[in-house]
């Protein structure tokens, strides 16, 4: 079995294939990076949470919910990407809008469908503003241009086909209720006070 520095990957019992996660590349010492967004309540965006290191896309989502929606971090939606799967525009200075240097027309092809996610404030998350019907990435980006108005400036842009997004579902809703019996994490479920004060009463007791 496969063994790791990280006891989430250990509990899983992984097969020592996964050691090697990207054959056709130079070996990594470690997994694939995944993007992990989160909606934290119905009809808000999705909003970037963080990386997680990953075997596949599958592990990849277990391990974002496990990252980033426990402790109180409530959480109605989950999604995952792989990172090399994102196209990443450059940054801009001086609130400029990066869409202001995108140069040419969108085509109006529509044969592949693409998700993007703006950055608004920098030290910030991206956040997801919609989708579009583009040919390509680039196209995607001009498509974004013109559907979406901007009422303050976009620094950086990230695009991905949506059919690289592994997204939780309504059946998936139950992944994030914790069992009356697993409720460890939360401290007052200790009961810390109560057992202190049992045991000054059995000390003084005895």
């Amino acid at each position: 079995m496969l063994k790791s520095l990280d006891p989430r990957v250990n509990r899983l019992s992984l097969p020592e294939e996964f050691e090697t996660p990207m054959a056709s590349k130079e070996q990594l010492d470690q997994f694939e990076t995944y993007q992990a967004f989160v909606q934290t309540k119905e009809g808000k965006p999705f909003e970037h949470a963080g990386i997680v290191h990953a075997p596949n896309e599958e592990m990849a989502f277990l391990f974002a919910k496990e990252q980033f929606s426990r402790r109180g971090m409530f959480c109605n939606a989950l999604c995952v990407v792989k990172t090399e799967l994102i196209q990443v525009s450059n940054f801009t200075d001086n609130q400029q809008d990066i869409y202001d240097t995108f140069e040419g027309q969108y085509s109006g092809d529509t044969s592949e469908s693409f998700e993007v996610f703006h950055l608004l404030k920098r030290g910030k998350q991206h956040k997801y503003i919609g989708n579009v019907q583009a040919k390509d990435f680039e196209d995607g980006l001009l498509a974004a241009k013109e559907t979406y108005p901007r009422s303050k400036p976009v620094f950086n842009v990230w695009i991905t086909k949506s059919e690289n997004i592994l997204m939780s579902d309504e059946e998936d809703v139950d992944i994030w209720n914790t069992l009356k019996e697993k409720k460890y994490r939360d401290a007052i479920d200790y009961r810390a006070a109560d057992k202190i004060k049992a045991f000054k009463e059995e000390q003084a007791q005895g």
